[in-house]
């Protein structure tokens, strides 16, 4: 569990507590919203095949770790064919990192992302 201090505008006092959980589902859907990511996948791969997870289940392709210096996130992702493998990873670390600062007030270390796997769309069948 993370514990975060109020901002000195806050009218409350006290602490704010987020587990690890919402971390994850936090980074999740930031993940999901980031163009050319067609899913999470588990971060272990089952005979060299990487498996898209449903989306209630997409913080199971997220493992963070926390320390000192701010938090670390790993993200197993499978990329749509065709998309820059690089650009595509390079925006996405972007989001989380944005998204885990400004909504969790989080300080991160660093983001890793990790392809699991190629997605490529069905071909469309000319009747022959």
């Amino acid at each position: 569990m993370t514990e975060l201090p109020n901002t000195a505008d806050s009218p409350v006092g006290g602490t704010l507590k987020v587990t690890d959980n919402v971390i994850t589902d936090l980074v999740g859907y930031a993940a999901m919203e980031s163009y050319g990511v067609v899913g999470m996948a588990a971060p272990s791969l089952q005979d060299g095949i990487a498996k898209l997870l449903p989306t209630r289940a997409l913080s199971r392709g997220v493992t963070i770790s926390k320390g000192e210096d701010g938090i670390s996130a790993n993200l197993y992702v499978i990329i749509e064919y065709g998309m820059n493998l690089s650009t595509v990873s390079n925006n996405l670390a972007d989001r989380v990192r944005f998204t885990l600062e400004t909504y969790a007030g989080l300080t991160v270390r660093d983001v890793t992302v990790h392809v699991q796997g190629i997605h490529t769309s069905p071909r469309p069948t000319d009747g022959v």
